[in-house]
């Protein structure tokens, strides 16, 4: 499992992985209100939390509800209604986790700009932003993080350690320091790093010195299919392309069809049901079908980036290469609490355009890669090319 500070949900009750949630709201709203919406999910929660409650919603609300009523907390009482729901990716936010969330999706964050993952209980750094207080710190990608601010995360999951990073349930903000214990092979240390406000692109396009030009999308925010649509358009004619997956937690799943939009000329990028009603989501007309085409993914690769890598495997548009994705392929349904917090529980599943169900099973690469991933892709898809 993997995850990133900026993009994690910040409490510790079956809490879901980096921004897959964010995937089953912007479903949720397309099926409250008929249709899928666009590139923009809007500015808040209020369109999707005030879907009526259905199933085990109905259950969280009345035990919020009741909490209220009897002087009690309506969050710590839906967090024990969620627990005893059994639903994986069930989870609890208060009103300001929620808008901080919210606050994501245009890619800005407080955090200090580590990547972090799971390796058999362990957690490890696997990747640090370029000018973050983590990189100046000198914090490297394969450090072992053994607490935050005093507190072991041998074993637990990776989005609350990302919480402890991002200091939420203490409302920490930017210009706050966190304490971080480290291990890098014999050495273990301590290192004190102030959080910061950050930002990142989340499209960014490079040239290997083979011609082949490489996409690399880290979550699917505000704007990032379109993104991804120039980066196709302006690549070099004849030039095959990497679309680098690795690592990205998922986002809003109309920007992931509108990247599938980039490649695809129309048709069905998958199918998902909301209590048993199905639905599909398909691509725009116009994309570049003609162009070699490599998608790159890894364990970390989750929720909207599975859903678009199943969307140009079952396609025929993609090779796909790497290891199998993480596996998240569930609808959650937002709905608002009497104090303002947010309840969101699973309500359906989503299916790649041949049917294969994702979730608890990733994608299957076509190609296994490991350590050299992107130097097999590379030749792939000067393969393809040729």
């Amino acid at each position: 499992m993997s995850g990133r500070d900026p993009f994690c949900r910040p409490r510790s009750v079956r809490r879901g992985a980096a921004l897959t949630l964010v995937f089953a709201s912007v479903l949720v709203a397309g099926a409250a209100t008929g249709s899928l919406p666009g590139t923009d999910r809007g500015d808040g929660a209020d369109g999707a939390a005030q879907a009526a409650p259905v199933g085990h919603h109905a259950e969280v609300a009345r035990a919020a509800e009741e909490a209220a009523a009897h002087g009690g907390s309506p969050l710590e009482a839906a967090e024990r209604a969620v627990s005893r729901s059994g639903d994986r990716w069930g989870a609890v936010y208060s009103r300001g986790e929620y808008e901080k969330f919210e606050a994501t999706l245009d890619g800005a964050y407080t955090g200090v700009g580590l990547w972090a993952r799971e390796r058999d209980g362990r957690i490890e750094v696997s990747r640090v932003g370029s000018g973050t207080p983590a990189a100046e710190a000198g914090i490297r990608a394969g450090d072992r993080l053994r607490s935050v601010d005093g507190k072991k995360v041998d074993g637990r999951p990776v989005t609350e350690v990302v919480s402890l990073l991002r200091g939420d349930r203490a409302g920490k903000s930017a210009g706050s320091t966190v304490r971080l214990g480290l291990e890098r092979g014999s050495r273990s240390w301590s290192e004190t790093v102030r959080r910061a406000r950050l930002s990142r692109e989340p499209v960014t396009v490079r040239s290997l010195a083979s011609g082949v030009t490489v996409v690399q999308v880290s979550a699917f925010t505000k704007g990032s299919g379109r993104r991804v649509g120039a980066a196709v358009r302006e690549a070099p004619k004849g030039s095959g392309i990497v679309l680098d997956l690795r690592g990205n937690p998922g986002g809003l799943v109309a920007e992931a069809v509108t990247a599938a939009s980039a490649f695809l000329d129309g048709g069905l990028v998958a199918t998902y049901d909301v209590s048993g009603e199905q639905r599909a989501l398909h691509a725009e007309p116009g994309g570049d079908t003609k162009r070699p085409l490599v998608a790159l993914v890894d364990a970390g690769t989750m929720s909207a980036a599975e859903l678009l890598t199943g969307a140009l495997q079952d396609r025929g548009r993609a090779v796909v290469v790497g290891s199998r994705t993480f596996g998240k392929g569930s609808v959650q349904m937002p709905t608002e609490l009497p104090d303002g917090s947010v309840a969101e529980l699973t309500v359906g599943h989503y299916r790649t355009p041949s049917g294969r169900g994702v979730d608890g099973r990733g994608i299957t690469p076509d190609l296994e890669a490991g350590g050299q991933a992107l130097e097999r892709a590379e030749t792939v898809v000067s393969g393809l090319g040729r």
